[in-house]
C-alpha cells in the first residue's frame, strides 16, 4: 500500500487510531520510530522499533485490553504517566471498538475523579504511581473496573499478567460516533471532554497532508507533543504514513533534548510554543542543536517572533521555515502561516495566518458590539468545517452555546487585515480595560528583553495590567531596564517577578491566567 492510497482510504472512512498501525506497517513496515525513554507498558520492546513492530505491539495490546474484559462501545479512561506507550494504549483501546479518554497525567486527583464520575461508569487504565494518586473509595463508585499498564498494584487487573492472549479482530466503529475523547486545557476550570470521531480526525489530516510535500526524502522528524493531546493523532498520522522516520521526544530538559536532536539530526521539529522557548537557548550551542530542522512546527499557541527568529537563526538549511498553526481542540488546524529567517524577527506577532488551502476551515470575526471589527475593536473569532469536534461529552448544553450552525466560537478575539490575515488579540475571558492586546505586549517586551523567560500581563486589582515576569535562571531584572522596555505601555503596573517553577500552567504548558490573576486579587475583609 502506498501512502498516497492509505491517505485516500482515510479521507473516505475517516481515521481510526486503531487501524492506524496496521495502514503504517502496509505502507512501510521497515519504518523507524526512536524513543528517548523506555516504554513502561513493554520494558522489552526497547527504545527503537519498527512500524511493523509497533503495529505488532498495539495489536497485543489489544488482546490483552480483550482478555480483561474491555468491549467494544465501553469508554476506556486513560490516565497513566507521560509515556510513548500512551498513545500504543489508546490505538489498542480503539483498535477492540473502545472509546479512549485521554486524561493527562498533570491532572490532579480531583480533577480526574469529577471527569470519571462524567463518564458513567468507565473502565480506568493507568499504571501504579498514577493509582497511588488516586482515591480508592471514589474509583469504586465511578469504575467499572481498574487496569494496570505497569507497576501494578492489588485489586486492578494486570496487562502484564495477560501477555499471550489471543488476538481479536479489529472492531471498526460508525464514521460520526464517538472515537477518541480529549479535553481542553482546563485554563478556566474544570476541563471539557471533547469528542472526536474518525470523520473529523481524518478531515483535519486534508490541509496538512499537502503541506508536508515541502519535505522529502526519508529524514527523520522529531514529536515533543504531549501524548494524550489530540495534536498527537494528526502528528503521528501524518509522520508514518508519509514514512518519515519518527523520533518521539518526552523529556524536555534542554540538555537531554539537544543530545537527541545532535544524535538524530531531524528535518522537522514540532513541539508545544513555551517548549520552544524553553530550549531557544540552545541556539547558541556550537554543536548546533537545530542545524538539521529545515521546518520548526508549533500549534497549540502563538508563539513569539523572538523566538522564532532565534530558532531560525540556528538552522544551517537552506530555505528554513517557521510553521505556525492558530488552532484548538474543539476545531483542529483553523489558519496557519510561515516565518523565514529573514522576516522573523519584525513580524508581528499576532498574525497567526491565512485559512490553509484544500479544504481546510473557514474564519469569520463577528462583531461584539454592532460595529466593524478591527484592530481597535477587536471581534470574536469563529471557525466554519467538518473538522470541528462532535460534542462536550456529559455537557451538550455548553457545547451548543458555543455554536451558531456550522460556526464555532473559539473564545478568542481579534481582526482580519485587508489581505485576510487573522489577527489574534486576546482570549475574551483574558481581556483587560485599556489595553488593546495583552499578548501584543508580551510579544514586544520579551523581543526587547532577552533576559525573560516569560511574560504574562493579567488582570490585577481593579483591573489593571499586572505584568508577570520570569528570568532565566531567576535571576533578579534590572529596573532600568525594565522601564526602557515596557515605556510604550504606560497602562502597565509595576512588573512582578516570580520564580519560573510558579507559574500555573496546563498539560500543554499554557499558562493559565487566571490562576496567576487570583494571586493579586484584594483579600476579602472578615465578615462581622
Amino acid at each position: 500500500m502506498k501512502g498516497s492510497t492509505a491517505y485516500r482510504s482515510i479521507q473516505k472512512r475517516g481515521l481510526h487510531i486503531g487501524l492506524l498501525p496496521e495502514m503504517a506497517a502496509a505502507v512501510n513496515p521497515r519504518t523507524p520510530i526512536t524513543l528517548d525513554h523506555d516504554l513502561d507498558a513493554l520494558p522489552e520492546a526497547g527504545r527503537r522499533l519498527t512500524v511493523a513492530q509497533y503495529a505488532d505491539h498495539v495489536d497485543d495490546l489489544a488482546a490483552r485490553l480483550w482478555a480483561a474484559g474491555v468491549r467494544p462501545e465501553e469508554h476506556v479512561a486513560l490516565y497513566k504517566t507521560a509515556n510513548a506507550d500512551h498513545w500504543m494504549l489508546a490505538a489498542a483501546v480503539s483498535r477492540i471498538g473502545a472509546v479512549v479518554v485521554n486524561l493527562s497525567p498533570a491532572l490532579d486527583a480531583e480533577t480526574v475523579a469529577v471527569l470519571l464520575e462524567r463518564l458513567q461508569q468507565p473502565t480506568l487504565l493507568t499504571d501504579g504511581p498514577k493509582l497511588d494518586t488516586l482515591d480508592a473509595a471514589a474509583l469504586a463508585d465511578r469504575t467499572r473496573r481498574v487496569i494496570t499498564s505497569a507497576f501494578d498494584r492489588p485489586g486492578a487487573i494486570s496487562l502484564a499478567g495477560l501477555a499471550g492472549s489471543p488476538r481479536v479482530r479489529p472492531v471498526v466503529r460508525d464514521l460520526d460516533a464517538a472515537a477518541v475523547i480529549t479535553h481542553t486545557s482546563g485554563t478556566t476550570g474544570i476541563p471539557k471532554l471533547v469528542v472526536h470521531t474518525a470523520r473529523t480526525q481524518g478531515v483535519r489530516l486534508i490541509p496538512q497532508w499537502r503541506l508536508l510535500r515541502a519535505l522529502r526524502g526519508s529524514e527523520p522528524v522529531a514529536i515533543h507533543v504531549p501524548f494524550v493531546h489530540s495534536r498527537m493523532v494528526a502528528a503521528m498520522s501524518l509522520a508514518l504514513l508519509r514514512q518519515y522516520p519518527v523520533l518521539l521526544l518526552r523529556e524536555s530538559d534542554p540538555a537531554a533534548v539537544a543530545e537527541q536532536l545532535l544524535k538524530h539530526r531531524p528535518v522537522l521539529l514540532e513541539a508545544l510554543p513555551n517548549s520552544l522557548m524553553e530550549w531557544e537557548h540552545l541556539a547558541d550551542d556550537p554543536r548546533g542543536p537545530f542545524s538539521s530542522v529545515k521546518v520548526f512546527s508549533s500549534t497549540f499557541d502563538a508563539i513569539h517572533p523572538a523566538t522564532m527568529s532565534r530558532l531560525l537563526g540556528a538552522s544551517d538549511r537552506r530555505g528554513a521555515l517557521f510553521f505556525q498553526i492558530y488552532g484548538q481542540s474543539e476545531v483542529g488546524p483553523a489558519v496557519g502561516r510561515a516565518y523565514f529567517r529573514s522576516s522573523a524577527h519584525k513580524a508581528n506577532g499576532r498574525c497567526v495566518g491565512w485559512p490553509m488551502p484544500h479544504g481546510a476551515a473557514r474564519i469569520r470575526v463577528v462583531s461584539r458590539d454592532g460595529r466593524t471589527p478591527g484592530e481597535d475593536n477587536p471581534g470574536r473569532i469563529e471557525v466554519a468545517w467538518p473538522g470541528i469536534a462532535k460534542t462536550y461529552h456529559g455537557e451538550q448544553d455548553r457545547y451548543d452555546a458555543n455554536r451558531d450552525g456550522q460556526w464555532w466560537g473559539t473564545g478568542d478575539v481579534g481582526y482580519r487585515t485587508r489581505l485576510g490575515c487573522l489577527h489574534l488579540l486576546d482570549r475574551e475571558i483574558d481581556m483587560i480595560p485599556g489595553v488593546k492586546s495583552s499578548l501584543e505586549i508580551e510579544d514586544v517586551v520579551l523581543g526587547r528583553l532577552p533576559e525573560l523567560s516569560e511574560l504574562v500581563v493579567v488582570k490585577g486589582p481593579d483591573s489593571g495590567a499586572v505584568p508577570v515576569i520570569c528570568t532565566l535562571d531567576d535571576r533578579p531584572l534590572d529596573p532600568a531596564r525594565w522601564r526602557r522596555a515596557a515605556a510604550e505601555f504606560p497602562q502597565l503596573a509595576d512588573p512582578v517577578q516570580i520564580p519560573q517553577a510558579e507559574l500555573p500552567r496546563t498539560a500543554t504548558l499554557k499558562v493559565q491566567r487566571l490562576a496567576l490573576a487570583r494571586r493579586f486579587e484584594q483579600p476579602r475583609p472578615p465578615r462581622t
